[in-house]
């Protein structure tokens, strides 16, 4: 399996920040914010990783995260491999996702929104994917913020609205996706939404159709580094871990 890291976007939000850099290259306590998706997806055993992002941005990261030096895989104790695809264009996640289906091949893969900090250990569910498509989730207290993901019985994803005003779950759907390799094919014909974008809830759709979206709840904490409240929280809890394990 290999892995997708999308690090482009203007961020508005956190602008005047983000008028001189990237995002994902802001401090969350000690290590930028890409860091900890590029770690999270190295400790669940992928090492051959793409970033996704602007070419206004790409000489800081190739700068800062180069061909992966500093980053040891699991499995072969040697270093991972960080390659570049570049987005001309906001013009939606799975847009971000296409741009590496030639550095996919044929393998599956797991596609990281990469301003997501993700606590839990996913390695066994990485481990454990043979086919389909898995999303994951958090119970969150205001869903109206997010796609809202409704499950059956066996844990399998029914339905997905985005940012609904009456959501029917509070399960919030995370910036983590995998998918079998499939899912390239279902990209053809893919229309833009309204937004003028390519949604990464169209291709969730085509795996629900088919009954082959499971989902995982996450347990620990979950941070999406869109907010300046988000970020200072981030680096909180950051600091705190750091020091419970130093």
């Amino acid at each position: 399996m290999k892995g997708i890291v999308l690090a482009g976007g203007k961020a508005t939000r956190l602008s005047p920040l983000t008028l001189v850099t990237n995002k994902h290259l802001l401090p969350v306590y000690n290590k930028p914010v890409i860091y900890y998706a590029i770690e999270k997806l190295v400790a669940a055993g992928i090492d051959r990783i793409m970033i996704v992002t602007s070419p206004h941005h790409l000489d800081d990261f190739v700068q800062l995260l180069g061909s992966g030096q500093n980053f040891t895989s699991i499995k072969t104790n040697k270093q991972i491999q960080i390659v570049y695809g570049i987005q001309n264009e906001a013009s939606g996640i799975a847009d971000g996702l296409y741009i590496a289906k030639d550095y996919i091949g044929n393998d599956n893969c797991l596609l990281y929104l990469g301003d997501n900090i993700i606590e839990d250990d996913i390695g066994n569910h990485i481990k454990n994917f043979k086919s389909g498509a898995l999303i994951f989730l958090k119970k969150v207290t205001d869903p109206k913020r997010f796609g809202v993901a409704s499950l059956n019985k066996k844990g399998m994803v029914v339905e997905i609205e985005e940012k609904p005003k009456k959501p029917k779950s509070n399960l919030a759907v995370v910036g983590l996706y995998v998918y079998d390799n499939s899912v390239f094919n279902k990209m053809i014909g893919q229309p833009k939404s309204n937004r003028g974008e390519y949604e990464i809830t169209y291709l969730n759709n085509k795996y629900i159709e088919e009954k082959k979206l499971k989902a995982i709840i996450l347990k620990e904490k979950w941070f999406d580094i869109g907010t300046f409240d988000s970020l200072i929280e981030a680096s909180i809890y950051k600091k705190q871990q750091s020091k419970k394990n130093g």
